[in-house]
């Protein structure tokens, strides 16, 4: 059976599994699971309100991109990706990601909700801000191909298109942009920030992980089955693809950080999405573009420094775990 293609009757069966990695990772998955009102946000409230205004604005300008991206992911993964594979193993995998996207979407609006935003103001920024639609748009051009009627994806061209939508909002969004915020949340918790929020990041991290895992995994198999698709020419294509991918994200990195914050620069994330970008396109089997060192070493670490921590603290009663900026606790539902 072919990996790619339009799923027929006999490819519902999840036994025998040709694809055992993308059983392992839904396995996986299902072992992660978590819900966002586990984690109690008042103690970041606090901290939030404490903040300078600068460290605040680049707090909900990664809310402004996080929120709307993660549906952006679940539409691509639902119109793009998912009605294009006959794998059943691979269908499962994606149905429990699709869950976890709408899950980030209610972990940050739950963040929304608490600190001080004015949420119709985030949600219009998106728009309004050149830097962070000029991502969208770029997501948006390769997802709007697999939408077409024309489409085909027993050709080539058609199996192109496919892996052109899934490097664009696997590779560079979720590999490399989400990679990006992540850090800068993530430096906060470094400084005894934003703990609880971080906590949060690192469970949103620890899905996007496998998300990535499916990804690559998805288009090295797609590649070794059409070794037609192995030319040098779309090699250049995909490479092109994450490279200015990394050119989207300096532009909205200048207005994430007009002015900088303490330990924290546009220069200093730069350098760490460019290293991530580097190696996404060693993971594609494609030469390195900036070769620079990782300037943020300590996220290799963090996801585990912080976590014992905070695990009990993000078992607090229902009034902590629901605490908003209005300082109300959200009604119980009845049981």
């Amino acid at each position: 059976m072919a990996l790619i293609g339009k799923a027929s009757p006999e490819d519902t069966n999840l036994y025998p599994s040709q694809y055992k990695w993308a059983r392992e990772l839904y396995d996986q998955a299902i072992a992660n699971t978590w819900y966002p009102h586990e984690i109690a946000l008042k103690e970041d409230l606090e901290d939030f309100t404490n903040m300078t205004p600068d460290e605040r604005h680049s707090v909900k300008f990664i809310m402004s991109f996080f929120n709307p991206a993660e549906l952006i992911v679940n539409r691509s993964l639902a119109l793009g990706v998912y009605p294009y594979l006959k794998s059943a193993e691979c269908h499962l995998y994606l149905a429990k990601q699709m869950w976890e996207e709408a899950n980030h979407c209610v972990a940050f609006e739950y963040v929304l909700e608490t600190f001080p935003f004015d949420r119709e103001e985030v949600y219009a920024q998106h728009l309004n801000t050149p830097s962070m639609k000029a991502k969208e748009d770029f997501i948006n051009k390769y997802m709007k191909r697999m939408t077409e009627v024309t489409i085909d994806i027993n050709t080539a061209e058609g199996k192109k298109d496919f892996i052109r939508n899934l490097v664009a909002t696997n590779i560079v969004m979720e590999g490399v942009w989400f990679y990006s915020g992540f850090m800068v949340v993530l430096s906060f918790r470094q400084r005894n920030k934003l703990r609880n929020f971080g906590s949060m990041i690192n469970w949103v991290l620890r899905d996007e992980s496998l998300h990535l895992k499916f990804g690559m995994n998805l288009i090295m198999n797609i590649l070794e089955e059409n070794g037609e698709l192995l030319t040098p020419e779309f090699a250049a294509e995909i490479r092109s693809i994450v490279i200015e991918g990394v050119d989207l994200e300096v532009s909205y990195n200048s207005d994430l950080f007009p002015k900088g914050i303490l330990g924290l620069n546009a220069d200093y994330v730069n350098q760490y999405v460019q290293y991530v970008a580097d190696r996404r396109l060693e993971e594609l089997g494609l030469p390195v573009h900036y070769n620079v060192t990782n300037p943020a070493k300590w996220m290799s670490t963090a996801t585990d420094v912080y976590e014992l921590v905070n695990f009990f603290e993000s078992q607090n009663t229902s009034y902590e775990v629901n605490a908003r900026a209005d300082g109300k606790a959200k009604d119980k539902p009845s049981e």
